[in-house]
């Protein structure tokens, strides 16, 4: 595309709006593999690599099925938490709540069903400030909660309520916490879980 431009003296963006819709033939495209095998190279690369984490991710689901089938009431109570409340990535495990027991449950099921342990743990807080507390002691009560250490905190959200809503719709005193575990393998098994659970299947979750 670039020797193209160069040759009618357009820009590349122009050329390939110009020939977009001109189709090659398969000699066409293999001689343009031949003169570029580094970037093909890199694009078999990526293609593997991709193939590589969606197996992993299938097999995953697959053990969050296994696991559904074995009853556990922890393990389909956490799934059906996460279902409701956590977040929908491919490859982290989020979850914010404002109920201190809620959070405290959720993490006791990725401590039992999944063995995670604290080092794995990353710990947020959303707040408002203005209620006599400052940001370290709210975070000290969700540590304690939780029987976390404080090397788990991130750096959270600060809010500061407005004039205008003060009085109105008081703010959460210990704001919300945002658990996350970074694991492709456990989100994928929990969802996995939870088409057993919940009896359907959702392709968009492997992707």
């Amino acid at each position: 595309m670039r020797e193209i431009a160069t040759m009618v003296d357009v820009s590349v963006g122009t050329a390939s709006r110009w020939l977009r819709d001109v189709p090659l033939t398969p000699a066409q495209v293999a001689a343009l593999d031949a003169r570029n095998p580094a970037i093909n190279g890199q694009m078999a690369g990526a293609r593997r690599l991709s193939e590589k984490a969606r197996a992993a991710r299938t097999h995953a689901q697959e053990h969050g099925r296994a696991l559904a089938e074995g009853g556990d009431p922890l393990h389909r109570a956490g799934c059906m938490l996460y279902w409701a409340e956590g977040s929908k990535g491919r490859n982290n495990v989020t979850f914010t709540n404002s109920d201190e027991d809620m959070v405290r449950f959720f993490l006791t099921f990725l401590r039992r069903c999944f063995l995670v342990d604290d080092g794995q743990v990353k710990l947020s807080v959303n707040v408002h400030l203005g209620n006599g507390l400052s940001v370290t002691e709210i975070e000290t009560r969700w540590l304690e909660v939780l029987t976390l250490p404080r090397s788990c905190i991130r750096k959270g959200a600060v809010n500061r309520t407005s004039k205008a809503s003060l009085g109105r719709w008081p703010p959460l005193v210990y704001g919300t916490a945002r658990l996350t575990v970074c694991s492709t393998f456990i989100v994928q098994s929990i969802y996995g879980a939870l088409q057993v659970y919940g009896d359907f299947d959702r392709p968009a979750w492997l992707g």
